[in-house]
């Protein structure tokens, strides 16, 4: 599968489409946030929204080379992970890990830079409902202290830059909150890089 995007301006810590030469949105410039920087590939719309349901539902985890090259290519991306010490998929409860049998954003993270990967660091501790079926605030709510560092492995983020990898953003509810629980440990930097971005945060 070969997939090709133009890039687009987007700001630096949340993704959402600027203006050429902007580097923040109006929102990111007013407000604090857990994220140091934000990458994205592409847009989450047609044809890549598509794309990545059939990544993840229609079971052809095989994409996710071809969706780590588009990913990389896009602006800063490089950068980002060669000055990574760790890059850290964003964990799935176990029952979701179940019911679709892998994890997409750990697929990614081994495609992009394996060497760098840690495939158990940041778990996931508290199955929540489907982001895409709630409001913002509720989103925000949801995954509140659903994400733990593991307990023997606490320290391994002090100090680090550190990028966590997921297929969609669109709220940034769930980014955030892993982010913050990073944040809690010491983690000196921290940057979400993800295939696809929505272009208004819902």
């Amino acid at each position: 599968m070969q997939l090709f995007a133009q890039p687009c301006a987007r700001c630096r810590r949340c993704a959402l489409p600027v203006s050429a030469g902007q580097t923040l949105c109006g929102v990111c410039v007013t407000t604090d946030s857990t994220l140091d920087a934000a990458l994205a590939a592409v847009p989450y719309a047609y044809p890549w929204s598509g794309l990545v349901l059939e990544f993840k539902f229609a079971q052809h985890p095989g994409w996710a080379r071809s969706m780590a090259l588009l990913m990389r290519s896009a602006p800063w991306v490089e950068p980002a992970l060669e000055s990574a010490d760790l890059v850290l998929p964003m964990p799935l409860s176990c029952e979701r890990l179940q019911e679709r049998g892998f994890n997409q954003a750990l697929l990614l993270a081994r495609a992009l830079i394996p060497r760098k990967t840690e495939a158990h660091l940041l778990l996931r501790i508290r199955d929540t409902p489907p982001q895409s079926s709630l409001s913002r605030a509720a989103r925000l709510q949801n995954v509140q202290k659903a994400f733990a560092l593991e307990p023997l492995h606490h320290a391994a983020v002090l100090g680090k830059r550190i990028v966590l990898v997921d297929d969609v953003m669109t709220s940034g509810a769930s980014l955030s909150a892993a982010a913050q629980c990073l944040r809690n440990a010491g983690a000196a930097h921290i940057t979400a890089l993800v295939f696809a971005r929505a272009e208004r945060a819902a």
